[in-house]
Formats: structure tokens, sequence, C-alpha cells
């Protein structure tokens, strides 16, 4: 049992009466996404011969098909795609992104600039690397307005009959921003579609899975792409990713995934079937898990006088929580007792460094059963003004209980807080 300096006793007692109602709603939202998760397996009647494995080409493989549909059913959309394949989030959104845009197309982002492993997706004129302005796809950028929201002003201005797919970022990636609710995304979906009913709507979903009773494809979002590394996988899935949405969109991401003509017929699962569905049913509890993390982290740190993001009572949508430091020496103490807290690793040290993908050094605390398993506690920040660390996931609260409070008895050890 740690032994807790007698303040940080006393702010952490506080912090979890404080937050106690919170947390018992978040505790209502698990039950009810559990039973829609339960309720998809047995509309398909999924048996322990689904998660057997399949070889070479993988045709027929009733256990990939019917993954597809169970997904496509828990997020309320006509089809799916479900894959091992898929290396990272990045990669699920970049084959979708592929997959729907042509030569003279336009993507234009209405949420602000995306996370920022994106920006080389995008790509820049003559960039040579296969990025999406490399095969002759412009893209704009909208920026949000002062207080975190769509700027329409500007999105009319910038609205061109090129536009053929309107990209929204569901979390805050690293930007001081709340999430958007799955009802601020139903809206923008309206909106768009006032400017052009065909224009395709595109979320990327990642942090977002779960962490409300509705998906944004069941308020209007064509199609989005996730990371099975982060909330759907429940902790469990050992990589992958899925994109979801209306059937012929889903299938135009599967030709780019595999060839034309061949799309989601072929794909040996790779021994992965059983940890994929059963991190589908475990996602909405740990998921549940973390919110709650997330909840006492900031009610904690707010209490001791910092800067949080959302506030421990502001409404959620995605698993990020952040927190603003006020010197570089604090922030990286705070992720490397996120590191050294962790089942995995606990001995390692992160340090910044400059990261492929990233605009400024990062550091990361990681210590993970899944390698980049964001669902599991993770803490990472780029070193840049203003300092701030996003913390995310933890498998079980009381895992993120324990990161936070050795980060603020590190702190006040070493006379920083």
């Amino acid at each position: 049992m740690m032994e807790l300096h007698p303040r940080l006793k006393d702010a952490v007692a506080a912090a979890e009466r404080l937050a106690e109602p919170r947390l018992r709603d978040i505790d209502r939202m698990i039950d009810e996404n559990q039973w829609k998760t339960i309720q998809a397996f047995q509309k398909f009647k999924v048996s322990d011969f689904h998660f057997s494995g399949s070889t070479g080409y993988g045709y027929n493989d009733r256990g990939r098909e019917t993954l597809d549909e169970v997904y496509a059913a828990v997020f309320g959309a006509e089809a799916g795609l479900v894959r091992p394949h898929f290396a990272s989030g990045t990669h699920t959104i970049a084959t979708a992104l592929f997959g729907l845009l042509r030569p003279g197309d336009e993507l234009m982002f209405i949420t602000g600039s995306p996370y920022d492993t994106l920006h080389k997706v995008i790509g820049s004129e003559g960039d040579g690397t296969g990025s999406l302005r490399d095969w002759g796809v412009r893209c704009t950028i909208v920026p949000l307005t002062e207080d975190g929201a769509v700027d329409w002003a500007a999105v009319e201005a910038a609205w061109n009959p090129a536009v053929k797919v309107v990209a929204m970022q569901r979390s805050r990636g690293y930007a001081w921003r709340p999430s958007f609710t799955v009802a601020q995304l139903g809206e923008m979906v309206e909106r768009v579609k006032r400017l052009n009913p065909n224009v395709v709507t595109f979320l990327d979903n990642c942090y977002g899975e779960f962490t409300e009773t509705r998906e944004p494809t069941e308020v209007g979002v064509d199609v989005m792409a996730g990371s099975l590394i982060k909330n759907p996988g429940g902790g469990i899935a050992p990589t992958g990713g899925y994109i979801v949405g209306r059937k012929r969109l889903v299938e135009l991401a599967a030709y780019r995934l595999t060839a034309p003509g061949i799309g989601a017929e072929v794909g040996s699962m790779l021994g992965t079937t059983r940890a994929i569905y059963q991190g589908l049913f475990l996602a909405p509890h740990a998921v549940g898990q973390a919110l709650k993390g997330a909840v006492f982290a900031a009610a904690l740190f707010e209490s001791l006088g910092f800067v949080t993001n959302p506030k421990w009572n502001d409404p959620r949508s995605d698993l990020i929580q952040a927190v603003r430091f006020e010197t570089a020496n604090q922030l990286i103490a705070f992720v490397q007792s996120v590191q050294r807290a962790s089942a995995v690793d606990s001995h390692v040290v992160p340090e910044p460094w400059d990261m492929p993908g990233y605009e400024s050094p990062v550091i990361m605390a990681a210590g993970t059963f899944i390698q980049g398993g964001s669902l599991e506690l993770s803490a990472d920040a780029p070193i840049r003004e203003p300092f701030t660390a996003y913390m995310q996931g933890g498998l079980t609260y009381s895992h993120v209980k324990l990161g936070v409070m050795s980060a603020m008895q590190r702190m006040m050890d070493e006379s920083i807080l």
C-alpha cells in the first residue's frame, strides 16, 4: 500500500467523495453498452467455432465474416470491416480516406487540424510519398473557433463543388478543446448535408467508442474508423482496426485494404479472432473503468490547483484527460510516474524523443501488455508550451488511481508541486 503524503491523502478522499455521483452515472452507462454488445453477439449466434483461425487467403472464414456483422450491429451501421491487418488507427483512417477519395477531390476537415500523425497522410505538394496530396487530393482544414466549436461561417466560405469528403475528429488529440459528443456530431452531419446532400461524412472515432450510449453512425455519420488497441479492443485485441458505416463506403475501404474486386472476401485472421471478439465483449466495462479513472484524476488535479480539460463533472465523449502543468519538469515527472506505476516496464524511464509522425519531441508512458495500447493506462505529451499532458486509458479504476497518486506524491517529494 502506498504511504501517501497527508495533504495528498486528504485530497484523494475528497476527490472520490466529490466524484461519486459521476462515477455512478458511468456504471449505468457501462450496463447499457454491455447489454447492447451482448445482444449483437446473440443476434449473429456467435459460437466457439467462430474463433477458429484461417490460413492463406482465408476464404469462407465465418468467424471473420460474422465479426464484421457484429461490429456493424454494435455501432448501428450497415457494414463493418474488422481486421488485424490494420497496423494502427492512422493506417485504418488512411485506408478509409484513400478508399473514398479520387484525384481532383477535396477533403475538408471541419474540426480543426487533425491528430499529428495524419498530417503526413494528407501530405504536401510534391512530397513524393504517396500521400493524398501526391495523388491529387486537396485538403482544406477549417480551424475551430476560440471556444472549440465548428466555425460554420468559415466552413461555408471554404466550401466548393470539389469537396467530396467532410472529415471530423471526435477526440481532442493534442488540442485544448472538448471532445465532440455524439449529439454534436449528429448536428455537424445535418449542417454539412444541407451544403451538399451527397457529400460523405467521415469520422476519426479513436478514443470515443463506448464513452456514450450511442455511437456516431447512429446519428448520421456515413463512415468512421478506429483502432482495436484503443477502446473497442477491450485491452485484449493484440492489433488491428475497424471501419463501419454505409455498405458501399465500407466496401471501397476494403478494396483499398486488399485490392479492387477482392475487398473483404479474403484475409487470414492470423490467430486473432478470439481476442478481437473477447475484446469487444469486454470493451464497455474497460472503457467505463478508464472513464472513472479520468473523472477521479480531474477531481484530484483540480483540488491541487491544476487546470484540466475536461473538468471532473464535464460531459465526456473520449478517454483523454488533459492536464496543464506550469513547467516542463512537472510534465515530465507526471508522465514518468505513470510509467513507474505500470505492471509492465515499470523500471523503464521514458524521455522525450523525436517520434516519427510528430512535430515536436514527445514523451510517452506506455507500460502496457499491448504495445501502444491506449485503452491501458498511458500518458503522453509534446514538449512544447503550454505544457500539457494527455492521459488516457486504464483497464481498472484502481490502476488509474495508483498512477495519478504516484505522480502527485513524486511532485510533492521533489518539491515541484
